[in-house]
């Protein structure tokens, strides 16, 4: 797979500039997370299935974010070819697995993304606030496995907090309050250390939108 490198390399640039550090492959099967993975990880298959316990299989969600992680920025797994426009230099980039639970490189570069995204162009200058969905242990086994419980949990978790928000408003003098329209960003992320369960994070807008009267009043219930 080929690709076209639009912008200037260390060796094009004057030589009154200062130099630039250019482009290094992050190597990760150098590193040693890799390397533990790599020398223990079907080892560790092998026992879960000789025990053959309940239970004691790997979901196949979690097999395959340690495959994909085993094979993240690896030349051998496919590549991009990438030419500079200005002085024709060429180089490979391997392309990555794009995981969201494992991978160090692809779940930083995503959470930097995420962030600038709403940051820059999501949330407007204006009070936010959050609400953590925490839920029973029990129950969060079953959210790590069940993609549609953990949106059926939050539509539950965002209809409550919404129908809180109009009693608040009520209270306050507001008439006929909505929170439908409101900005609303939601993240899931895994809670513990060792990256087992989900948690839901929301933002948006804390003020309804009514009359600019009953705003002021509104607000300030719901800082309370």
């Amino acid at each position: 797979m080929g690709a076209v490198w639009g912008g200037a390399c260390a060796g094009s640039a004057s030589s009154d500039a200062a130099p630039s550090r250019g482009y290094r492959r992050r190597e990760p099967e150098r590193t040693l997370l890799h390397a533990t993975v790599r020398a223990h990880w079907k080892t560790f298959l092998a026992e879960m299935e000789e025990r053959g316990e309940a239970g004691a299989n790997l979901p196949w969600f979690v097999a395959g974010e340690f495959e994909r992680y085993l094979g993240c920025g690896i030349l051998a797994n496919g590549f991009a070819r990438v030419r500079c426009q200005a002085c024709g230099d060429e180089l490979l980039v391997a392309f990555s697995c794009k995981g969201r639970g494992f991978c160090p490189s692809c779940t930083s570069r995503r959470m930097h993304d995420t962030a600038a995204h709403l940051v820059n162009r999501v949330i407007p200058q204006v009070p936010v606030r959050q609400w953590v969905l925490s839920l029973p242990r029990w129950a969060r086994f079953l959210l790590a496995r069940d993609p549609m419980l953990i949106t059926r949990s939050l539509d539950i978790a965002l209809r409550t907090i919404f129908a809180d928000q109009r009693r608040r408003a009520r209270r306050a003098g507001a008439f006929a309050p909505r929170t439908g329209a409101h900005l609303r960003a939601t993240l899931r992320r895994r809670a513990q250390p060792q990256c087992a369960l989900p948690l839901r994070h929301s933002r948006w807008r804390v003020r309804p939108r009514e009359r600019q009267r009953a705003l002021r009043r509104a607000g300030a219930a719901l800082r309370r």
